[in-house]
C-alpha cells in the first residue's frame, strides 16, 4: 500500500470501495481491516483515496465483501487510472463530477458559450442537451437531472465560495428562445453575488474550465466537450488555469455592472433585435 496524492478519482473509487463494505460485508471499516489482518487505519486511507491498494489487496477487501472475479476484474481496470494527473472520462459520468465538486471547498469557473453547470435552470440545461442531438421526447434526459442535482452543493449551509466568469457571448446565445433565455438570466441574477460577466469587446483564449480547491487535497481543474470530461492535477496546468483567472479577474465587469448586464439580457426579447454591445 503506497501513499499519492488523492484525486477526485481515487476518493470516487474510494468512496464506491466503501459502499461494498457496507452492503457487502455489513461490517465497520475497523473490523474488517482486522479480519483481513491490516493496520486498522488501512480501509480508512483506501476508502478515502489517499493511499493506492494492491491487487492483493483488492481482491481480499472483495471477497471478503463477497464480491466474485468479474467484478473485481472490472474494478481493477478503473482503479489503474485512479491516481492519474490526467483523467479522460466520458460525458455520462456523473459521479466522479459530484465527487469533486461536493467536497471542494472552494469553486472558480469560466465560461464562454454557455452558463456554467451549478448555475443553469431545467429548461437551458435542456434546450442545450437537445440542440446536441441528446434530447429524449416527453422525459428529462439524466444527464439534466444529474445537472440539477448538483446544484445542491449551492444550497447547502457550508456551501463552497463559489466565482463564476461569464463571457457575454454566452448570454447572447438563443439556447431554447426567448423566455427561456430571460428565465436564466433572470436566475443569474439571483445568484448575483456569484456572477461576473466578461464583456464581448474582450478577448479570452480559452473555451472554458474550472477550479476545484480543497482544504486537504490538490486543486483540480476540469473541462468538458460534448465528448468528454477531462480531470487536471497537473500542477504546471493548475498555474496556467490560476494565471486566466488572474486575468479574468482584470477584465471582466464588477459586481455592480455584471448585475446591470444580467438585468438587460433578462429583460430581452432574444432573437427580436440584434446583440446589444457591451
Amino acid at each position: 500500500m503506497t501513499a499519492f496524492t488523492s484525486t477526485p478519482y481515487s476518493r470516487d473509487l474510494g468512496d464506491e470501495l466503501r459502499q461494498v463494505r457496507e452492503t457487502g460485508a455489513g461490517m465497520s471499516g475497523a473490523a474488517l481491516a482486522v479480519r483481513l489482518g491490516w493496520d486498522p487505519s488501512k480501509v480508512s486511507n483506501l476508502e478515502h483515496g489517499k493511499v493506492r491498494a494492491t491487487d492483493i489487496d483488492l481482491v481480499q477487501l472483495f471477497t471478503m465483501c463477497g464480491r466474485d472475479i468479474q467484478f473485481i476484474d472490472e474494478f481493477r481496470r478503473r482503479y489503474r487510472y485512479a491516481f492519474d494527473e490526467y483523467l479522460v472520462h466520458g460525458v455520462d459520468d456523473a459521479r466522479t463530477v459530484a465527487v469533486a465538486e461536493s467536497t471542494a471547498t472552494a469553486i472558480t469557473s469560466y465560461s464562454a458559450t454557455k452558463v456554467p453547470g451549478l448555475v443553469q435552470t431545467q429548461e437551458y440545461a435542456d434546450a442545450l442537451h437537445r440542440l446536441g442531438g441528446f434530447g429524449v421526447n416527453g422525459r428529462v434526459p439524466p444527464v439534466v437531472q444529474h445537472r440539477m442535482d448538483r446544484q445542491t452543493v449551492l444550497r447547502r449551509p457550508d456551501r463552497p465560495r463559489c466565482l463564476f466568469y461569464v463571457h457575454e457571448f454566452a448570454l447572447q446565445q438563443r439556447v431554447g428562445g426567448r423566455r427561456v433565455m430571460e428565465d436564466q438570466c433572470a436566475r443569474l441574477l439571483s445568484e448575483k453575488h456569484l456572477i461576473r460577466v466578461v464583456p464581448t469587446r474582450v478577448v479570452v483564449p480559452s473555451n472554458g474550465c474550472l477550479l476545484w480547491e480543497y482544504e486537504k487535497a490538490a486543486p483540480v481543474a476540469f473541462s468538458e466537450t460534448e465528448l468528454a470530461q477531462v480531470f487536471v492535477q497537473d500542477p504546471s496546468a493548475i498555474a496556467r488555469v490560476r494565471l486566466l483567472f488572474d486575468r479574468l479577474a482584470e477584465v471582466a465587469l464588477d459586481a455592480e455592472k455584471s448585475r446591470d448586464k444580467l438585468v438587460e439580457y433578462a429583460g430581452r426579447r432574444h432573437g427580436d433585435q440584434g446583440p446589444h454591445a457591451a
